[in-house]
C-alpha cells in the first residue's frame, strides 16, 4: 500500500487525476456489465417462442400479462408496446413498432460512449504528465545548483515516467472492456430489432380480435354467452 501511495506521490497531481478516471470508468464498466449481461439478459428463442404461440392462439391477453411480468426487460417492454396496438390496423402496428424501438434503443446504449472518452481522456492526461515532468526536468538543467541538478532531474523523469505509465494502465483496460460491452450492447439490439419486426409481420399477417374490458378482464367466465347477445365481429377495429 505505502508502494503504491509513493507511487502516485511521484505522479504529482496529473497522477491523482488519472486514478480519479479510472476508478470512474471501473463504476462504469461494473453498472453497464450488469446491466447488459444480467439486468437485460433474457433467453429471447424461448419468450419469443412463447408470445408468437400466444398471439397466433389469439390469447393477447395473455401475452400482454407475460410482457408485464418482465417489463424490466427492454424486449418485453417493446414487445407489450405492440401487442397493446395488435387489434389496429396495419399503419397502427408498424408505428407501434417504431415507437418501441425508439423507447428501448437508449436503454441498451446509455453512458457507454462515456468509457470510450475516459479511455481516450486518461491517454491525454498521461501524455501531459509527461510534458510535465519533461519541463520540469529542462528546468533543473538550466537553472538549479549542481548539488540540487541531479536530484530535480531524477524528479522530473520519474513524473514523465509514472504519469505515462498509469495513463496507460488506465486506458488499455477501459478499451478492452468497452469493446466487450459495445459487442454486447449491439447484440442485444440485433436480438431486439429482429423479434420486434417479426412480432410485427406476425400481427400484420393476422387478424387480431379488439381489445376490450371484456377480452382483457372478463367479468363473465369464457364461452359464457348470454341469450340473444351477438359476439363482436373479429374484424371490428378500435376507433
Amino acid at each position: 500500500m505505502m508502494a503504491f501511495i509513493n507511487f502516485m506521490n511521484s505522479s504529482g497531481l496529473v497522477g491523482w487525476i488519472i486514478l480519479l478516471t479510472g476508478v470512474a470508468g471501473l463504476v462504469l464498466i461494473a453498472e453497464r456489465g450488469k446491466t447488459l449481461y444480467f439486468d437485460y439478459g433474457i433467453n429471447v428463442n424461448e419468450f419469443m417462442n412463447r408470445i408468437q404461440t400466444l398471439v397466433l392462439g389469439k390469447k393477447l391477453d395473455e401475452a400482454l400479462v407475460l410482457c408485464s411480468q418482465m417489463d424490466k426487460k427492454p424486449l418485453a417492454k417493446a414487445f407489450k408496446t405492440i401487442l397493446e396496438k395488435a387489434d389496429r390496423d396495419d399503419e397502427t402496428i408498424f408505428q407501434s413498432h417504431d415507437i418501441a424501438m425508439a423507447e428501448i434503443m437508449p436503454l441498451y446504449t446509455r453512458r457507454l460512449h462515456y468509457l470510450s472518452m475516459l479511455a481516450n481522456v486518461a491517454t491525454l492526461l498521461g501524455l501531459l504528465g509527461t510534458i510535465h515532468g519533461l519541463i520540469l526536468s529542462f528546468e533543473a538543467v538550466a537553472q538549479a545548483d549542481p548539488a540540487a541538478k541531479q536530484h530535480l532531474l531524477a524528479t522530473g523523469i520519474s513524473v514523465s515516467m509514472y504519469t505515462t505509465a498509469l495513463g496507460l494502465a488506465v486506458a488499455i483496460p477501459a478499451m478492452v472492456f468497452f469493446s466487450f460491452l459495445t459487442a454486447r450492447q449491439n447484440q442485444l439490439i440485433e436480438q431486439a430489432t429482429e423479434k420486434c419486426s417479426k412480432l410485427t409481420e406476425i400481427l400484420t399477417s393476422s387478424h387480431m380480435p379488439q381489445l376490450t374490458r371484456s377480452t382483457v378482464f372478463p367479468d363473465t367466465p369464457v364461452g359464457h354467452n348470454p341469450a340473444g347477445a351477438t359476439p363482436p365481429s373479429p374484424k371490428s377495429k378500435a376507433s
